[in-house]
C-alpha cells in the first residue's frame, strides 16, 4: 500500500532523463527525417515505353469490348427492324433484342479478344525490341504495332487456312501501317 504525499506547489517532479542524442547516427534513420545519405541525386526510374503490357491490355481490351457492343448493337437495331416477321410492337420490339443481343455480343467478343492478342503481340515485339533488327531497313519508323497488327490478323484466321491468315494479317498489317 502506497502512502499518497501531500500535495507540494514547490515539487517538480522527478528528474527528466538525459536525452543525448550525440550517439545516434541521422544517416541510418534519414529516410525518416529526410537527411540525404549520399551525395548524388536520386532519380526516379522512368519507364520510356510507357505503360506496361498488362495495363495496356486492360485499357484496350475494354475500350475495344465496349465499342464492339455498341457497334454490334446497332447493325442489330438495324438488322432487327429489317427482318421482323410481323408488324406488332411486342414482335417487333422481341426481334430488335434478339438481334441486338446476337449480333452485340458477337461483335464484342471478336474485338475484345483481337485486342488482347494485340497488346500481347506489341508486348512480345517491345520486350524483345525488333525496332533495332528492323531500323536498317525502315528507318526510325515503329514496328511494333505493325507487327503486332499482323501477327494479330493471321491468328485469328488461323484455323481458316494459309492462304485466308496470310489476307487477314495483310488487312490488319495494313490498317495499322
Amino acid at each position: 500500500m502506497s502512502v499518497e504525499k501531500p500535495y507540494d506547489d514547490t515539487d517538480s517532479g522527478a528528474p527528466l532523463p538525459s536525452f543525448d542524442a550525440s550517439s545516434i547516427k541521422l544517416t541510418t534513420v534519414a529516410p525518416a527525417l529526410g537527411v540525404p545519405t549520399q551525395q548524388q541525386p536520386d532519380y526516379l526510374d522512368y519507364d520510356t515505353k510507357g505503360r506496361g503490357v498488362v495495363v495496356t491490355m486492360f485499357a484496350n481490351t475494354g475500350v475495344s469490348y465496349l465499342l464492339g457492343i455498341v457497334a454490334g448493337g446497332a447493325y442489330g437495331l438495324r438488322e432487327g427492324l429489317l427482318h421482323t416477321p410481323s408488324s406488332r410492337f411486342k414482335v417487333k420490339l422481341n426481334s430488335v433484342l434478339n438481334h441486338c443481343g446476337r449480333h452485340g455480343s458477337r461483335a464484342g467478343n471478336i474485338m475484345g479478344v483481337a485486342s488482347i492478342m494485340y497488346s500481347l503481340y506489341e508486348g512480345l515485339a517491345d520486350h524483345y525490341d525488333i525496332e533495332q533488327y528492323t531500323r536498317p531497313v525502315v528507318g526510325e519508323v515503329p514496328t511494333s504495332p505493325v507487327f503486332a497488327a499482323l501477327m494479330t490478323g493471321v491468328t485469328l484466321k488461323a484455323t481458316a487456312g494459309p492462304r485466308v491468315a496470310a489476307l487477314a494479317g495483310t488487312i490488319c498489317f495494313g490498317a495499322v501501317g
